[in-house]
């Protein structure tokens, strides 16, 4: 049980609010290098003569090494608690940045981003092991708005991300960019010593060994890079990627089934259905999201015909929209409705898409634009409290890595369609291919909502 201090007087049944500040900056180490590292692309292609195909290895680099490393660090923190993983993870971060630095070629920069994705792996389950742990040391069985903050905290940094990274570029150029994580590194650490309590596992149980399944987590490893390296360059010369990812599959599930103690308990997980019905929610909602972030600026500005700086600030009212709905409807219990809303809602503004045209008026876009803030600010939110309600708290911190996991494979393969579909270019006819593409994922995302019936409200006692 993880037990925590009381703090400036607060009642035993007070959620820790010197937790609050390792969470968040925990939690935002991810999002904030994936938008900073969007308007680092071009100057980092000039500086090493690397053409965007090579360039693109930065985005893919991070999102493949945290789509491994959320659930086997969940896992982690689920046996060790989240102290000492908090702080191994965040201290990667730092010395990616220290490598970036004197990064010689692009590739160097590659792993440099590979190193930063392992080391933001542990800041999201670490934070919804703590949450679990402290409902469960206060009672509170609803702490949503605990979870609204970290919400609104991540899709805040979708705001600034950007535009902090050309301020960075303008100051020190493209390396000032991966050198921000060094005093973010030392902030989390000095948290993570200061803020985060010591935690005895087995405080309350039988004391046994831990065993950890290192084959487990081999066997994962190799089915996801497999299948995320096919869906990065899906062709006929690339198949074999797949077969080995669906045959390793097959073995790491055998495997999981035998074990005792499995890396992930395939039978827990298998029998909750209501779980993997989030992720597969979370997977389809992170499609249609990133096809739209992917394809969308790029079509404004070849298609639509506006500069970077025009496309980028019209983009600002959605994410701003995502935190005002999150704000407001983060206490809310409803996680069904917040679901069935925000798909219908995506579904629609992603219709609408096949209406544009080089000559579309910037009111209409803004429209479009406003609307698809609303499923940003109610999915995310809603799919991340069905976790924290669905999953077993034990398992907390790997279900947490499992979330993830499913939203950056929807990232990559939202990255192979708009590759498809704009191979020719970011065309009116290109974007109209997304959206199609998009409204057919978004009707899949609404009839798995609708006629998911299990999907509980969430518990309401006490609010955080």
């Amino acid at each position: 049980m993880l037990r925590s201090k009381k703090v400036g007087g607060a009642a035993d049944n007070a959620f820790d609010r010197k937790l609050i500040a390792p969470m968040v900056l925990g939690s935002i180490l991810n999002p904030i290098n994936s938008s900073i590292i969007s308007v680092a692309l071009l100057p980092i292609g000039q500086a090493f003569g690397a053409p965007p195909s090579q360039t693109a290895w930065l985005v893919s680099a991070l999102y493949l090494a945290t789509a491994l490393g959320q659930p086997v660090v969940g896992k982690l923190i689920d046996l060790f608690g989240p102290k000492l993983l908090f702080m191994i993870a965040t201290s990667l971060v730092g010395i990616s940045g220290v490598v970036a630095i004197f990064a010689p070629n692009l590739w160097w920069l590659v792993a440099a981003r590979v190193l930063l994705g392992l080391g933001t792996c542990a800041g999201y389950p670490a934070s919804m092991y703590i949450i679990r742990r402290e409902a469960e040391r206060t009672g509170e069985e609803s702490p949503t708005s605990i979870l609204t903050i970290l919400a609104i905290a991540n899709q805040t940094i979708a705001v600034i991300g950007p535009t902090l990274g050309g301020l960075l570029i303008d100051i020190g150029g493209w390396q000032s960019t991966f050198i921000i994580n060094i005093p973010l590194s030392i902030a989390c650490i000095l948290l993570g010593i200061f803020r985060l309590p010591r935690q005895s596992r087995f405080a309350h149980e039988e004391k046994k060994l831990i065993s950890i399944d290192l084959i487990g987590m081999l066997l994962f490893g190799i089915t996801l890079i497999s299948a995320l390296l096919f869906l990065m360059n899906p062709s006929v010369s690339t198949l074999y990627l797949l077969g080995i990812a669906i045959i390793i599959a097959i073995i790491f599930a055998v495997f999981e089934l035998k074990i005792s103690n499995p890396f992930i308990d395939i039978r827990v997980l298998g029998g909750n259905t209501p779980l993997l019905l989030t992720f597969a929610r979370s997977l389809l909602a992170a499609i249609v999201a990133y096809c739209f972030l992917y394809g969308f600026p790029q079509w404004l500005e070849k298609g639509r015909g506006l500069s970077p700086s025009h496309a980028g600030l019209l983009l600002l009212p959605m994410f701003l929209t995502a935190i005002i709905v999150s704000r407001t409807t983060g206490k809310s219990p409803a996680i069904r409705l917040k679901l069935i809303v925000g798909s219908i809602v995506q579904f629609i503004a992603m219709s609408l898409i096949l209406l544009t045209n080089h000559t579309s008026s910037i009111l209409f876009l803004i429209i479009l634009i406003l609307l698809l803030g609303i499923p940003q600010g109610l999915l995310n939110l809603a799919n991340q409290n069905a976790v924290f309600f669905q999953a077993d708290p034990k398992q907390i911190g790997a279900s947490a890595g499992l979330l993830r996991t499913f939203m950056y494979l929807g990232a990559i393969l939202a990255s192979a369609a708009n590759g498809l579909f704009l191979k020719s270019g970011a065309t009116t006819a290109g974007m109209h291919h997304i959206a199609m593409f998009s409204s057919v994922i978004g009707i899949l995302l609404i009839a798995i909502t609708l006629f998911d019936r299990r999907l509980k409200t969430a518990p309401n006692k006490k609010t955080a």
